[in-house]
């Protein structure tokens, strides 16, 4: 993993923090879906972090993602309500859908032909 030691320690937070706030949302919040952090990546001047989820499942994630975009100022709120004594600023938050689970089933699929 590429990034300073600090970069590494404040993405692995934001990461545990957003699992936990979605988590609290509950799957209804998400037409139903069920939502995983599956990894943060951030800027190396901590300004900006992006979050990918993983969603279960996958035909529900066009839906997911309006719904996170639509709510990312409040989402951002809440993390920062979390991680405000750890950051001075809390970063920008940027959605993007982790599609490897799509990408393990379509190859347990082409195994089994």
């Amino acid at each position: 993993m590429e990034g300073s030691n600090r970069q590494q320690k404040v993405a692995r937070e934001i990461q545990r923090c957003f699992a936990e706030i979605i988590r609290g949302l509950g799957m209804a919040q998400f037409d139903g879906a069920m939502l995983t952090v599956s990894g943060v990546r951030i800027s190396p001047d901590l300004s900006s972090a992006y979050i990918y989820i993983s969603i279960f499942p996958s035909e529900k994630a066009g839906k997911v993602m309006e719904i996170l975009k639509a709510n990312s100022k409040a989402l951002r709120g809440e993390l920062g309500n979390r991680m405000g004594k750890q950051l001075r600023i809390i970063p920008e938050i940027t959605f993007f859908v982790d599609s490897s689970l799509d990408y393990v089933a379509h190859i347990e699929e082409l195994l089994k032909k």
